[in-house]
């Protein structure tokens, strides 16, 4: 029992020291003012800093050590900083890599947020707009206790909340079903300003048609057959606050129309009511349908759609971001077996068998099959069968260059597993090492194109960009 509590005490403090942005790497030279106005201002913030002159000085542990990292980028081409910071982000652990940027170097910070950095601080700042940006940081790590990432994607998804928390615009959250929508939806409420106003959530799909419309706007005694008393609806019981409409694409057509005056009067009125009532809601609404498609099919209103997709945000599917499956994983245990040592519980089998299985279910599906597992497991590990994963040691990996002479179904596996690295390392070279541009001729997503070079360089495949 002693060992469990200490076991217990050390993970508590651990992630408690884990969410704190303590340690701060500067990476690269920059002019006197703007290099001192950078350090004394981490130094007011409470943050330890250290200095790398360049990429090529990095050791391994200044980055281990990282909490944040800020890169001076000024004089550096674009292409080669992207190389640099591509070669950076794959080096990095959970930091987040910000870009010092001049006015006109903006153009940069846009195309390093693409390649996978967080946020950018355009100098010359103030003592205010860099603790702005630290809070937002530190913000990013506290949300990391209920949405799981340690991918610059899931990173930025949240950066990007954070700022659409500080309006009242409505947002649309898009991805595919078990992403996490709702708590993307519950973490911009939490930095609306108010997190103790109500947060309402109605799941569109879930509700039947002939009871969705006093659902949302209420209705008053006698309004229809049952009605025996008055009701208010979703939107009044969230004003002051945040609605969220979950599965926004099965509403009802009628029923979009109706949403759609509620949004441009910020009013609405009971069935049966004769009165008007003024709201102050702020507006999320989620699904993991294609909008536009539906728009075109004559499914949902182009109207409403423009109204709801003022600032959207889409959340990676988990294939598209595997740094965060182990994440997801490890606090899976820590929720259903928290006396369990979870960053031991898994086997080398059984991580790199989910890191290759595809999760059609996204982060849903990654949680049942833990909690599955556990239940489960034949031993004191999970192992692939436990989880219900092939293993991979029943998936030989292919060579890197297939061997001349084998023939056979094997061997057209390979040349087949060899062209299609040859065509990615092509298409690379093709837009100048420029990833971004790459991943979106290949037809995948930056992420999901990080995360293949690595597994090309573990097979032994040469990168040389």
């Amino acid at each position: 029992m002693n060992n469990i509590n200490r076991a217990l005490r050390y993970s508590e403090e651990r992630q408690e020291s884990e969410l704190k942005i303590q340690s701060v790497l500067v990476i690269g030279e920059a002019d006197a003012d703007s290099r001192t106005r950078l350090f004394n201002g981490l130094e007011k913030a409470g943050c330890r800093s250290c200095h790398c002159p360049s990429f090529d000085d990095l050791a391994p542990d200044q980055l281990a050590e990282a909490d944040l990292i800020f890169l001076f980028i000024g004089g550096i081409p674009q292409q080669a900083l992207l190389i640099k910071v591509g070669a950076l982000l794959e080096r990095v652990g959970n930091a987040s890599v910000i870009p010092v940027v001049e006015y006109a170097d903006q153009e940069k910070a846009a195309a390093l947020l693409e390649q996978g950095c967080t946020d950018y601080l355009l100098s010359p700042f103030s003592q205010p707009q860099l603790e702005a940006l630290l809070q937002r940081q530190q913000h990013i790590r506290e949300a990391e206790e209920f949405f799981v990432t340690g991918s610059p994607a899931g990173r930025r998804l949240l950066a990007m909340a954070q700022r659409v928390a500080q309006t009242r615009s409505p947002v649309l959250i898009t991805g595919e079903t078990g992403t996490g929508k709702e708590l993307i939806a519950r973490y911009i409420h939490r930095f609306s300003g108010n997190p103790d106003a109500p947060f309402v959530a109605v799941n569109c799909a879930a509700i039947p048609e002939t009871m969705l419309e006093s659902l949302l706007f209420g209705h008053e005694k006698g309004a229809f057959t049952g009605a025996i008393s008055s009701q208010p609806g979703k939107f009044e019981q969230a004003n002051g606050g945040t609605l969220l409409l979950d599965e926004i694409g099965e509403l009802p057509l009628e029923l979009q129309a109706k949403l759609l005056r509620v949004l441009q009067e910020q009013r609405v009125e009971r069935l049966g009511g004769r009165r008007e009532i003024a709201l102050d809601v702020r507006i999320i609404a989620a699904t993991n349908r294609d909008l536009q498609a539906e728009v075109a099919e004559g499914r949902f209103r182009a109207d409403l759609l423009f109204r709801l997709d003022v600032l959207p945000l889409h959340i990676a599917p988990l294939r598209e971001r595997r740094e965060d499956i182990l994440l997801l994983a490890r606090r899976f245990v820590r929720k259903y077996a928290p006396h369990e040592a979870s960053d031991d519980l898994f086997t080398e089998e059984a991580r790199q068998a989910m890191l290759q299985y595809d999760w059609p279910g996204n982060v849903r599906e990654l949680e049942n099959m833990v909690q599955r597992a556990l239940v489960l497991r034949k031993g004191l590990y999970i192992q692939p069968q436990d989880l219900g994963l092939v293993p991979p040691a029943s998936k030989q990996p292919e060579p890197a260059a297939p061997p001349a002479g084998e023939g056979g179904m094997s061997e057209a596996r390979a040349r087949g597993k060899w062209a299609e690295y040859q065509y990615i390392i092509d298409t690379i070279r093709r837009f100048d090492g420029h990833r971004g541009k790459a991943a979106a001729s290949l037809g995948i997503s930056t992420r999901a194109l990080r995360y293949r070079l690595r597994a090309m360089r573990e097979q032994g495949v040469p990168l040389d960009f």
